[in-house]
């Protein structure tokens, strides 16, 4: 007998200190793109600028490919430690500054049925929380991409987006009474020593998302001083208000066909004009194939790119994705974006000694792209 309650006994000790394993997940998305950019340029300040003013390229890319870990574990009845730990991979090179693995939406929390979700780490800025419209794959999966990056013009111009806020938390609410509602809040934290607390620049951003399953959704979010993603440069602080809305067809009439919209307005801190977004969607299923696919297509129209006065663009893309298992898509796609930047815009370049630096131009810029990728998740 107390051979029996001596194993009993460790066999329960064993059990109660187990850890649990954490699921890893990912993907690795690969594109080969044709690109066709070509910029029509005004007079610039300075000419030792070298920028190609009509350029074609066949791109090989990797299109947010990651790897993560994920889970949680009991601390207490109620209570549950969550962590993410998330890091963007290159499948087609070592990456910038050959690093090849990058932090994404990384963090450690609790959970707890009563109080929430609390995330403490990098976070993805709640304006995400709401964006369920955006379809476009591969290439033009640019929302962001509101400056020309780094010593090309193979960058189309559309609106701003949130960004992945360092040093934040995060807490999402329990649900109320079976409220369909997911309200988010974030603090970001600025951590630099100053001696007066009004001059530091710390962010804060809140969403709201209705979602009571009957296939229509309706989101609002805020942010103030949190990053706003700027590719070409350095995150940019200022005010994001954002708003979205979709619908699934599907459960009011015999098409599958889900429509979205999303509009927001974006102040940043070093300009001075209202950067206004609009992006409107729909995606089909088709039900005529072997597996699973569907067609779709997405417009992006972009006021004050940037927040610069009469920098215009106009984005139309349409592709396909063609699924030969749930965790095997094809994509292909085909998209043209102009830019009408009447007034200065920045654009990293570099001059005779090889030196990134930023300079201001004017002028037409237009991208065509036709492209087609393999992604695989895991």
């Amino acid at each position: 007998m107390k051979k029996l309650f001596l194993a009993s006994s460790v066999a329960m000790l064993l059990v109660s200190t187990a850890q649990a394993a954490p699921t890893v997940y990912g993907k690795a998305f690969v594109t080969a793109n044709y690109v066709n950019a070509s910029f029509e340029r005004e007079a610039m300040d300075d000419s030792s600028i070298s920028i190609n003013e009509d350029n074609s390229s066949v791109e090989i890319a990797s299109k947010s490919s990651r790897i993560g870990f994920k889970g949680s574990e009991a601390m207490t009845a109620n209570t549950d430690v969550i962590y993410q730990l998330e890091y963007g991979i290159k499948v087609d090179d070592s990456g910038s500054s050959n690093i090849g693995f990058k932090s994404r939406d990384t963090y450690l929390g609790l959970k707890n049925k009563d109080l929430g979700e609390f995330r403490f780490g990098r976070n993805y800025s709640v304006v995400d929380y709401i964006d369920n419209v955006t379809v476009n794959e591969g290439y033009w999966d640019n929302v962001g991409a509101s400056s020309l990056s780094k010593n090309t013009l193979a960058n189309a111009l559309t609106l701003a987006d949130g960004y992945r806020v360092n040093n934040s938390i995060v807490w999402k609410a329990p649900k109320y009474n079976e409220l369909p509602l997911e309200l988010a809040l974030q603090y970001g934290a600025d951590e630099d020593f100053i001696s007066d607390d009004n001059s530091r620049d710390s962010g804060y951003g809140a969403s709201l998302l209705f979602n009571p399953g009957n296939g229509f959704t309706a989101g609002v979010a805020y942010q103030s001083d949190l990053a706003t993603k700027n590719p070409s440069s350095t995150n940019t602080g200022g005010d994001m208000i954002r708003g979205t809305a979709t619908v699934d067809l599907s459960n009011y009439v015999a098409y599958p066909v889900k429509v979205g919209a999303l509009y927001q307005q974006a102040d940043f801190d070093d300009t001075n004009e209202t950067e206004k977004g609009l992006i409107l969607s729909a995606e089909m299923g088709l039900s005529n194939l072997a597996r699973p696919a569907s067609i779709y297509a997405q417009y992006n129209k972009t006021d004050n790119l940037r927040g610069i006065n009469e920098n215009n663009s106009d984005q139309i893309v349409v592709g396909g994705k063609y699924s030969f298992r749930k965790n095997i898509i094809a994509h292909a796609y085909v998209g043209n974006n102009t830019a009408d930047l009447k007034n200065d815009l920045f654009i990293a370049g570099q001059d005779d000694g090889d030196k990134d630096i930023l300079v201001r131009a004017r002028g037409d810029a237009s991208v065509f792209v036709v492209g087609a990728g393999l992604e695989y998740k895991f």
